[in-house]
């Protein structure tokens, strides 16, 4: 009786926790998931942390053009053997105690404009580090509505399914009645319980397909797998067709654009011309070098437990033994085993490289501009057939029902009608998704963000 007591109030904490977690869940739109799929992004984390080293080679490269580079050094030893007396310049065999100092500093005057050109390539690499920021943002969005309208599609299906499960059912126990009374016979009464085990094993199957739609959704947000989440279902109502314009004069704006604003252009584009940098200033590697050195050094002794011994004061010491000097020194190359004219052919291969891969890129922005636009007008062409079919297969179900219930039709004609009326409708929900991805893939390159949209 006790444990029967506990078990019952522990069903009792498992549901209202089951409540209070339902009701903690939160229905979040397509854009709050596009949201929060940039925010908790690993792959965002990262690109940030490349952009903070490309922030810091800037600063580095910043500091090595208008800077020298200074360096100081000290020492302190005791020498217990033979030594030579700093004052007297001769050999003594006395404990003596040396103490050091210097600073020195040094930077280059010329050194074939490698600081320059280091600063112009650390610059467009930061740039590039913000381009590939917002092309992985745009790539998560992109990602994230895919997996959202997936989520759409088998939710709406379902429920369409689930309407054909019930009258289905509703026709089955029908016809039982009617076989009872004579009016049907036991293979029509066959006949529906299959439509009807058909039926309930394609909602079977689509609540297998949603539940895996919605675990790419987690997946691509970074959402906690085990942990709920509820989308706004009201977003496949929405109607995104507008009116046609000149195809021609379309696919030329955004050509115009898109070459010159979208992400993989502009890395391209970044690319070579940190490859042209690289190969100018490989090429000035072969000239001389100047650079500017200057330094201050100083130094004290004295020789611990010698008898009459006055060693002169440390600051004394540290003075009159100060010391600087400056230094201009000039490098000619003359013969490095032809590795400056092999790293020179590298940078060439590189830019020839990079400029390849730059014409590739405006040639695939193109290609995809182009079959943007043609899946684009595709899709809004099969959404307005799927619509027109989805209503005339409607129609046809209904009035088939009725024959049907009349017993003027077979029951292979009805699941025939049912068949096509539950394919329009999931052709009519996929045309609309797809109309709605390839529309906003336009937008895209038309200048407008997948998360702006």
């Amino acid at each position: 009786m006790k444990a029967t007591r506990i078990l019952t109030l522990t069903s009792v904490f498992v549901l209202v926790a089951a409540s209070m977690s339902a009701q903690d869940t939160v229905t979040m739109n397509l854009k709050e998931c596009m949201r929060y799929a940039v925010e908790h992004s690993t792959k965002v984390r990262i690109q940030e942390a490349d952009n903070r080293d490309a922030q810091i080679d800037r600063r580095d490269a910043i500091l090595a053009a208008f800077t020298p580079q200074v360096s100081g050094s000290t020492y302190a030893y005791s020498n217990f053997g033979r030594s030579i007396d700093p004052e007297t310049n001769t050999y003594i065999r006395t404990t003596s105690f040396h103490n050091g100092y210097s600073l020195s500093a040094g930077m280059y005057l010329f050194n074939g404009f490698q600081a320059v050109n280091n600063l112009k390539i650390t610059k467009t690499a930061q740039l590039m580090g913000l381009t590939q920021a917002q092309q992985l943002e745009d790539q998560i969005c992109l990602a994230t509505m895919e997996a959202y309208c997936n989520v759409l599609y088998y939710t709406e299906l379902e429920k369409a399914l689930q309407n054909q499960v019930a009258t289905a059912e509703n026709a089955v126990q029908r016809a039982e009645r009617q076989e009872q009374l004579g009016q049907k016979s036991r293979a029509d009464v066959v006949q529906m319980q299959a439509d009807l085990a058909d039926r309930r094993y394609q909602l079977t199957t689509c609540r297998n397909n949603l539940a895996n739609a919605f675990i790419t959704l987690k997946d691509v947000m970074f959402w906690p797998i085990d942990e709920p989440l509820k989308i706004d279902e009201s977003f496949v109502g929405l109607s995104h067709r507008g009116s046609r314009t000149d195809e021609s004069e379309e696919i030329s704006q955004l050509l115009s654009f898109a070459q010159t604003n979208t992400p993989s252009i502009l890395l391209a584009e970044g690319k070579m011309k940190n490859a042209r940098l690289s190969l100018k200033t490989a090429r000035w590697q072969l000239l001389p070098t100047l650079a500017l050195y200057g330094g201050w050094s100083s130094s004290y002794f004295t020789y611990p437990g010698m008898e009459g011994y006055v060693p002169t004061p440390y600051f004394d010491q540290i003075k009159n033994n100060g010391g600087e000097y400056i230094q201009l020194s000039l490098s000619i190359p003359i013969f490095d085993r032809l590795s400056a004219h092999s790293n020179i052919a590298k940078k060439k291969n590189a830019y020839e490289r990079a400029q390849a891969e730059y014409e590739q890129t405006l040639q695939t922005v193109e290609a995809e501009v182009r079959r943007a636009v043609a899946d684009r007008d595709g899709t809004a062409d099969a959404l307005l057939q799927a619509e027109a079919r989805a209503s005339l297969q409607q129609e046809a179900y209904t009035l088939n029902a009725k024959q049907f219930e009349q017993g003027l039709i077979s029951s292979i004609e009805y699941q025939t009608a049912s068949n096509n009326y539950l394919n329009a409708l999931a052709e009519q929900l996929n045309a609309k998704l797809q109309y709605f991805i390839k529309n906003s893939v336009v937008t895209f390159y038309g200048g407008t963000p997948y998360i702006q949209q």
